[in-house]
């Protein structure tokens, strides 16, 4: 219902040219819509989880709940310990049901059919830079339905407004009151 309720993660897989494995974690508020992250390596443990979560917090505050499946890197004990102590609530989905986590199902699949299906990378690093550049399109430049046709990044920025408006309204309401 607003933005930093609950985010949602997995993981999408992909193949270099070379025949590497290529392992993404997408990072996603699901009220927004907006893609906070998306990890790109061969292998991406529980540790590397928990040091992208901090990071994206670090910039955007923390969420109140985390939407995930059961596999390893989110339910081991770097992950777990981190989502205690930062007082966030893991969600997770029951096994073999991923349209629990529907938001970032969406975002995979459209992260497959407009990046991955249309791109070879030569390398993990090329991999990196053109996905970062993909997940930056998707915030800023692609407008969503689902948004009233504004990008993630739009609706955003439009939400913390309404609620700093809100804010400064209460806080003009209490004034009164005690005047």
């Amino acid at each position: 219902t607003a933005v930093n309720d609950v985010w949602t993660y997995d993981f999408v897989f992909d193949r270099a040219m070379s025949g590497k494995q290529i392992k993404m974690l997408n990072l996603i508020d699901e009220y927004t819509r907006e893609c906070l992250a998306v990890e790109v390596g061969t292998s991406i443990t529980s540790l590397k989880v928990r040091e992208v979560l901090e990071r994206v917090c670090r910039k955007r505050g923390y969420p109140k709940a985390i939407r995930s499946d059961n596999g390893s890197e989110f339910i081991g004990q770097s992950v777990n310990q981190w989502l205690v102590e930062k007082n966030i609530c893991p969600i997770f989905i029951e096994p073999g049901k991923p349209w629990q986590n529907g938001k970032c199902e969406s975002f995979n699949g459209k992260m497959r059919d407009e990046l991955l299906s249309r791109e070879w990378f030569r390398s993990i690093n090329e991999a990196k830079v053109v996905i970062e550049s993909w997940r930056k399109f998707y915030n800023e430049e692609r407008p969503h339905s689902s948004l009233g046709y504004l990008t993630p990044s739009e609706f955003r920025g439009k939400q913390l407004s309404s609620e700093l408006m809100s804010i400064g309204n209460l806080k003009r309401n209490n004034l009164l009151a005690f005047q």
